[in-house]
């Protein structure tokens, strides 16, 4: 493919148009011969620092939105947006596989991950060749892919449209995030149809805001790059919904549990072995059961259920789909082992994730609810006491630990979260090591209680500031139920 044709609006001074563009990269040490490569400047690195590398792999020229630095010998490319162009060039390149299938974004604080499961298996239910995208994995067409970022660049992004395109896929379900909204990782997607889940407190060392946090989820609906989608799923109980702009021609459907909502769920039966309710859509009901328990799951299906309504899915089809879909990884997933009480892997990082999974806990009437958890280093630090205070009026027994601490000091996060946690009078104990922390809320428990191990989820890593160290707390658990004499 000719460089005018993937770069059609840059100027191109030091470069024939006619040259051929055989890949694109983001990565210099994913770059080849006949290859554009774009250099961002990130956080903590500077990608001009790779440009010569880059050149030496054989990159025709170095795309970026930064001037070219001194002595650099090969052709620079300067654009006005770097991310911008790397997305409409890699849309260009891959042949615009955005056109060719039905591309759902899922966006929100809470929900993305479950609420994508659970349509991914009603399309795939409903015989469509998938494809899913989000913070647990890639998955292609069957073919599963570990998942670096939530929403991943945008060239993968499009490389992937078009591996799922070339093997007779149609439908793509992706988590879409704030950060992949505002550093421009989905522009010039065309999706078919945008999905809002909810919104809280989260990722504020980003955005600074909530205003821009917000901002930044709206973008979906707004068509970045791109005309807007087709069709817009909202969740009619988060007040969030209510200002969520509706482009001209975009048909709305809007689920929840009260009665401005469209598609609602009545006479909800939650317990240990999942829910049961019915969806009331156009004067018809329709029984879902699924293994999935709580509230926020019920969400989780109605906007699953109300978006595979809109793709022309029979309710049916829709049900088995959504009865198919078991555990999703990190999301209140059971660790068993022949225990007298309840042990859930929940991926709850936010105050309102947080909340939210207690109550589940609190809805299977255990005897107590023990929680343990920790926040996140480099992240927002305001949430930390608002956190504790959450699993202070919540629990019955709190522990206070690590998750990622990152480059800050394990201790002075939890100091931060015992500010929220110590308004409230619940027995807690406080250990920073992860694992030993794990092993003493499994000694504390009861026959009947419900212990929550919250915040990593599906995570298969600790963060510290040298190092990362292999962690999964479903398997710590696992080991430390075995070692007090459960063989389930």
């Amino acid at each position: 493919m000719k460089i005018q044709d993937v770069l059609p609006e840059a100027a191109l001074p030091e470069i024939p148009a006619d040259t051929e563009v055989r890949g694109i990269a983001y990565d210099s040490r994913k770059t080849g011969p006949g290859y554009l490569f774009f250099a961002f400047r990130g956080k903590n690195v500077d990608g001009r620092a790779f440009a010569a590398q880059a050149l030496e792999r054989g990159a025709v020229a170095v795309v970026s939105e930064l001037p070219k630095p001194e002595g650099f010998a090969g052709p620079w490319i300067q654009v006005k947006h770097g991310r911008r162009a790397l997305a409409l060039a890699s849309r260009v390149f891959y042949g615009c596989p955005d056109e060719q299938l039905s591309i759902i974004g899922i966006t929100g604080t809470n929900g993305k991950t479950t609420t994508s499961y659970l349509l991914d298996s009603v399309l795939r239910e409903a015989g469509k060749t998938t494809a899913l995208m989000g913070t647990i994995e890639c998955r292609i067409a069957g073919r599963s892919m570990a998942a670096v970022n939530t929403t991943p660049e945008s060239a993968d992004l499009f490389k992937l449209f078009a591996d799922l395109r070339d093997a007779g896929g149609s439908h793509v379900t992706m988590e879409v995030s704030s950060h992949g909204l505002a550093l421009g990782r989905v522009y010039g997607i065309r999706f078919h149809t945008a999905v809002f889940t909810n919104l809280s407190r989260d990722h504020l060392d980003f955005h600074g805001t909530m205003e821009n946090y917000f901002a930044a989820k709206r973008m979906l609906f707004e068509g970045a790059g791109a005309p807007p989608p087709a069709i817009a799923v909202l969740n009619a109980d988060d007040p969030y919904s209510r200002e969520i702009p509706v482009a001209p021609g975009t048909r709305v459907f809007r689920y929840g549990l009260g009665e401005d909502a469209e598609v609602r769920a009545a006479n909800v039966s939650s317990g240990f072995d999942g829910l049961r309710f019915e969806i009331r859509c156009g004067g018809e009901c329709y029984p879902v059961s699924s293994p999935l328990p709580g509230l926020m799951n019920v969400y989780n299906i109605l906007a699953a259920w109300t978006t595979a309504k809109s793709e022309g899915i029979a309710p049916e089809t829709i049900a088995r789909g959504i009865a198919a879909c078991r555990a999703v990884p990190g999301r209140f997933e059971k660790v068993e082992a022949g225990q007298p009480f309840l042990v859930a892997v929940d991926y709850a990082h936010t105050d309102d994730a947080l909340r939210n999974v207690i109550s589940v806990a609190r809805s299977l009437n255990p005897r107590r609810v023990i929680t343990l958890f920790g926040c996140g280093g480099d992240r927002d630090r305001t949430k930390r006491p608002v956190m504790g205070s959450v699993a202070g009026s919540l629990s019955d027994y709190v522990v206070l630990t690590s998750d990622n601490p990152r480059s800050e000091d394990p201790l002075a996060i939890m100091n931060d979260v015992m500010v929220g946690l110590c308004r409230h009078d619940v027995p807690y104990h406080a250990e920073p090591d992860r694992e030993k922390a794990i092993r003493f809320a499994l000694a504390q428990a009861e026959p009947g209680d419900i212990v929550i191990l919250a915040g990593k989820g599906h995570e298969t890593y600790q963060i510290f500031k040298d190092r990362t160290i292999p962690f999964d707390d479903r398997e710590v658990a696992r080991r430390a139920l075995k070692e007090m004499g459960y063989h389930g």
